[in-house]
């Protein structure tokens, strides 16, 4: 199945369509897709696996590879390291996202396939599905939609399943 996320910010799902937050700078061809712009990039991308906080919430309902988060769980976002857009054990050298959040926008995080295939040095990393701050406002470059509708589309995603950003 191909979830698609439209750029005006909504997502349908089997329940209907739920609003989408995108990225601070909009949204950007993959192409031009750059460290730390802020944008979502446009695109098709695999869904590859899901982490959420065992502390917070249960575990989601999903056919998808899942696992709970660690403390030391972080994701590296330095494109000259050799670990860039992957993840990686804190504390790490390069710089680097925290996955383990006290405001909550990680209590679930669905890891896209963006620029992981293999990395490509700067044009963007952990870009995620997570859940929404507030009233829907923007990411750092990744989708959110809230909590419930991130359990909503893990419990009907299948491996093999996408997410388009059109």
């Amino acid at each position: 199945m191909e979830w698609q996320v439209s750029q005006n910010g909504s997502l349908v799902l089997d329940t209907g369509t739920v609003r989408a937050a995108l990225g601070r700078s909009g949204v950007t061809k993959a192409s031009d897709k750059r460290e730390g712009d802020g944008a979502t990039p446009l695109g098709c991308y695999p869904l590859r696996r899901v982490l959420y906080r065992a502390d917070r919430t249960d575990p989601p309902q999903t056919a998808l590879p899942c696992r709970p988060l660690r403390r030391d769980d972080g994701w590296c976002d330095a494109p000259e390291d050799p670990a860039y857009n992957r993840p990686v054990r804190l504390p790490y050298p390069a710089s680097h996202e925290t996955l383990w959040r006290e405001d909550g926008l990680y209590d679930i995080i669905l890891v896209l396939g963006h620029n992981d295939d293999p990395p490509v040095s700067g044009a963007g990393s952990a870009i995620f599905l997570h859940c929404k701050r507030g009233d829907y406002e923007p990411t750092e470059g990744c989708v959110a939609l809230d909590p419930v509708d991130v359990r909503a589309l893990l419990a009907a995603a299948r491996a093999g399943d996408s997410l388009r950003i059109t």
